[in-house]
């Protein structure tokens, strides 16, 4: 009679290392950021938030990103994901979405949003841990183009 209990009681030396593999990808991406984006002391209505390591300052890492809906962004709601901490490059995108475009913005596409502005960027220090950010767009960023550069803006 053939015994197979060597057979299991090898099988589990193995658990540990496979609990920690299946272990280490578990939690969320980076630290969870959130705030408020207000854009002529108004909540910005729709867009996006970028968190890019500045790597001039010697951060690196993921870039972390949120939707903004009704001015509240959180990078660990769907559709988002955390950044680490450091020195960070924050780029903002916002829209209007209940706002008709004017003449200038409507190019013979289907435009059913205003752009307030495209993109502002900005250099902020991210505190480790789950941080509060709130950011206010100066009226300044306005005045860019309302398309980034090389794209097409896509709204969130």
């Amino acid at each position: 009679m053939f015994c197979r209990f060597p057979q299991v009681v090898g099988l589990l030396r193995f658990a540990p290392l496979a609990l920690v593999v299946l272990c280490v990808g578990c939690g969320p991406d980076g630290n969870r950021i959130s705030g408020m984006v207000t854009f002529d002391g108004k909540p910005v209505p729709a867009g996006k938030i970028y968190f890019t390591p500045d790597s001039s300052k010697g951060n690196s890492g993921p870039t972390g990103f949120a939707d903004i809906v009704n001015g509240a962004y959180d990078t660990n709601l769907p559709g988002g994901r955390g950044a680490h901490s450091g020195a960070m490059i924050v780029a903002i995108e916002g829209i209007d979405p209940g706002a008709a475009p004017t003449s200038g913005e409507a190019s013979g596409e289907d435009v059913t949003a205003t752009v307030l502005f495209a993109r502002h960027e900005m250099s902020l220090e991210i505190a480790p841990g789950d941080t509060v950010q709130d950011i206010e767009v100066p009226l300044e960023a306005a005045k860019g183009p309302k398309q980034p550069a090389g794209a097409t803006f896509i709204s969130p």
